[in-house]
């Protein structure tokens, strides 16, 4: 049974940063499958961030293009989600999905002042 499992969460003021993490387990193979970041703050649809495929080509929504940066370490089954210069309308629960066909149970983002 695959199993996501995201860290890094928290509460930022504007202009700070987070660095967000995925562990997968129970899956073979982890190299082989896109993974991607989505967000979804209330109210709201859940919509993609951030995306990294197999071979490390990136994808990223317009609004956090030069702001975060989304990596991958095959060898940990880990993605990452390196977020700079945060903004308020970044607040929203992140969740981390591997091949689109599971997630993680989401981890919250907070930016105020």
């Amino acid at each position: 049974q695959v199993q996501l499992v995201e860290s890094g969460g928290g509460s930022v003021q504007p202009g700070g940063s987070l660095r967000l993490s995925c562990a997968a387990s129970g899956i073979k193979l982890f190299t082989i499958y896109t993974m991607a970041w989505y967000r979804q703050a209330p109210g709201k649809q859940r919509e993609l961030v951030a995306s990294i495929t197999s071979g490390e080509t990136t994808n990223y929504a317009d609004y956090v293009k030069g702001r975060f940066t989304i990596s991958r370490d095959n060898a940990k089954n880990t993605v990452f989600l390196q977020m700079n210069n945060l903004k308020p309308e970044d607040t929203a629960v992140y969740y981390c999905n591997i091949g689109g066909f599971a997630w993680g149970q989401g981890t919250q983002v907070t930016v105020s002042s």
